[in-house]
């Protein structure tokens, strides 16, 4: 059986799946089955949960849930340090969840490391594998390192290992993780070293910081997880261009192999859905900014770079402007 060839476009669809709203429509059926997830004395909503998972959770008395509204409380017991009492009662909504008889497959019963809960109007940290249950936006970082040859660009490409929890087998960035506690450009450092042993000496002198992605996924069988759970993302991107003598190679077990491809090969990749979903949608916007992708030989150009650059349903930066207390 042949597959058709995937084109940028469908790849940009692949990864920002989350419906767009019509401003001159009514409110959109999808928003129907989501509940609004609230951190105390914000009017803002901070998550996107899905119906199927405010059932499912087994919820410790400080979150209140409002069915008939379809929003989702968090109050804590303790107002006196809000950043310490809500990073504590999502750790203990965290662990219930291990706990539970019927744990959420993409917890699969594990801790993990902090994420923070962007534009909330003080510091709370939620457990990266649940960040999804609870739809807040994720944070990541990915770096693609290129060497210019007498055949051209070529760009270090790995493959992930089939062991992977998320995405097993599939190209990827270069390098690439989740940003925890720390800022994007330590997240690329570290990640350097640990998937492509390059050298924090190397990466620190010469990464460049090339602007952010941002885009609302939903997450699928390959994903880990769930089904469905939404996931809003922003990816902070750099690009490395390495001497022809420097070689990336395999140094955790989270990569399987390395390869410096031609243009055309990752062109290939990316067309046989080879790539992991945001990872091609990284290698998209290197092609836009290296001028491989143009308004000229690519016909959905100002869409794919719109997309690519999404803004999200959810606060970005913190605000101290109509905060209530919204329960």
């Amino acid at each position: 059986m042949i597959t058709a060839s995937k084109t940028y476009l469908d790849l940009v669809n692949d990864c920002d799946q989350f419906p767009y709203d019509d401003p001159l429509a009514g409110v959109a059926e999808h928003w129907s089955s989501i509940y609004c997830f609230f951190l105390p004395y914000d009017s803002r909503h901070h998550g996107l949960m899905l119906s199927s998972i405010v059932q499912k959770m087994p919820w410790t008395e400080e979150f209140q849930i409002n069915h008939d509204a379809r929003t989702v409380h968090l109050v804590p017991k303790d107002k006196s340090d809000l950043a310490e009492s809500c990073t504590d009662a999502l750790s203990k909504q965290v662990q219930a969840c291990i706990d539970s008889e019927d744990c959420f497959h993409v917890i699969d019963r594990r801790h993990s490391e902090p994420y923070p809960i962007i534009g909330a109007n003080f510091p709370v940290h939620l457990e990266r594998y649940a960040s999804t249950l609870f739809g807040i936006i994720s944070r990541g970082a990915h770096l693609t390192a290129y060497t210019k040859t007498s055949e051209g660009m070529k760009i270090w490409v790995p493959r992930r290992s089939p062991k992977c929890f998320t995405y097993p087998n599939c190209l990827d960035t270069t390098v690439a993780g989740g940003i925890s506690l720390e800022d994007p450009f330590e997240c690329i450092v570290r990640e350097s070293d640990e998937e492509a042993s390059l050298s924090e000496d190397l990466v620190r002198k010469n990464a460049i910081a090339c602007g952010c992605i941002s885009y609302v996924g939903l997450n699928d069988a390959r994903g880990g997880g769930e089904m469905g759970l939404i996931s809003p993302d922003i990816m902070y991107i750099y690009d490395l261009e390495l001497p022809i003598e420097v070689i990336c190679h395999q140094n955790d077990d989270e990569v399987k192999d390395f390869t410096l491809m031609t243009i055309e090969e990752v062109k290939k990749g990316l067309a046989e859905g080879e790539f992991k979903k945001n990872s091609a949608i990284v290698m998209i916007d290197f092609f836009i900014r290296h001028g491989i992708i143009t308004v000229e030989n690519e016909p959905n150009y100002a869409e794919i770079v719109a997309r690519i650059h999404r803004r999200l349903p959810l606060p970005t930066t913190a605000s101290h402007y109509g905060v209530i207390d919204t329960v």
